[in-house]
């Protein structure tokens, strides 16, 4: 990850835990946010694409940084151990 990419998602992150999650834990748990860290603007979708392409259209200069409402990672990958 890119020294600007990280600086974007530890933004990011810093405006969803003090201003955002609790409110979206219990009004958009699982649902996926793009936060767009110099506004503090965010955006909701039921996919990863979707969040981002929200964020894209609004701010199609910016990046922002997507997560999953009450997840510690937006996607996991792999599978269960039994």
């Amino acid at each position: 990850m890119s020294q600007t990419s990280e600086n974007i998602a530890d933004r990011a992150k810093r405006i969803y835990r003090e201003r955002l999650q609790t409110t979206l834990e219990q009004s958009h748990l699982n649902e996926f946010v793009a936060i767009e860290p110099i506004s503090g603007d965010y955006f909701f979708g039921k996919t990863l694409s979707e969040a981002i392409g929200a964020s894209r259209r609004k701010y199609p200069d910016r990046l922002a940084h997507a997560l999953r409402v009450g997840h510690e990672a937006a996607i996991h990958l792999g599978s269960r151990l039994r």
